[in-house]
């Protein structure tokens, strides 16, 4: 199945457990902190581990994605009841409504091709109000991290809430050097349960947009860019984490 792990009801178990609270979410959360009551669009937020910290805060959050079983699991974490939750994609955020927009987990790699990254950034200029800000992660395409995934294919274990375990890995199978979208990544998750003989497998395919593409594209959507950092702790482009962290405002 593409991108299954959230849209299988086990694999969103798992993604809960692989991704657990980090220094990217402590950037997210200390940025909206600098806007009292922000009302706050998290697009593609997933099983909601942010977006209901982001709301337990004080904010006003919006958290929308396609994917129904993550939005299910979202809804069942402490908290949620403070969530405005939409099943959707960034065409089905409401207009001027928020002073913030987030993409958070390198959402914005799932976004493919010129013409959906396009229409996404529009539809967030559209929901922001004027003013508001634009902030998402991407990985860095000089960093060339699919080569270390491609090279250390170990296998990490993990606990479920079911008591039951599971054994994942990831083996890259293409890597296309586009340009100027940057390079296309397919890659397939591996996942076997200690309680069944059946292996689950999640394809999905990240682009790797590189600076350059990232500022041209903002700028055609009517943002300006305010900061690209380089890791979670505001290092330049280039150092730190290999991320590209973008903040833009809509002008």
């Amino acid at each position: 199945m593409h991108n299954a792990e959230f849209h299988h009801p086990r694999l969103v178990q798992v993604y809960d457990a692989q991704c657990r609270w980090g220094a990217d979410d402590d950037f997210f959360l200390s940025l909206a902190e600098g806007i009292s009551h922000a009302r706050i669009l998290d697009l593609g937020c997933g099983t909601g581990r942010l977006t209901v910290a982001l709301a337990s805060a004080g904010h006003a959050v919006t958290g929308l994605d396609p994917a129904h079983a993550s939005l299910q699991a979202a809804q069942r974490k402490p908290g949620a009841e403070k969530v405005t939750w939409i099943a959707g994609k960034a065409a089905d955020a409401p207009t001027a409504a928020f002073d913030l927009a987030l993409m958070t987990s390198h959402v914005a790699q799932f976004l493919m091709g010129d013409g959906e990254w396009a229409d996404a950034l529009a539809n967030l200029h559209r929901a922001l109000a004027p003013g508001g800000r634009l902030v998402f992660d991407t990985r860095d395409p000089q960093n060339r991290v699919w080569e270390v995934w491609a090279a250390d294919p170990s296998k990490d274990h993990y606990r479920l809430p079911d008591e039951s375990g599971v054994e994942v890995w990831t083996e890259v199978t293409k890597v296309e050097e586009g340009e100027p979208s940057g390079p296309l990544v397919t890659f397939v998750h591996h996942y076997t349960f200690t309680d069944s003989p059946e292996e689950l497998l999640s394809r999905s395919t990240l682009c790797f947009r590189p600076e350059k593409t990232l500022r041209s594209s903002l700028e055609a959507a009517g943002f300006e860019i305010e900061h690209i950092f380089g890791g979670w702790h505001r290092e330049p482009a280039g150092q730190g984490d290999g991320e590209l962290i973008v903040v833009a405002r809509a002008k």
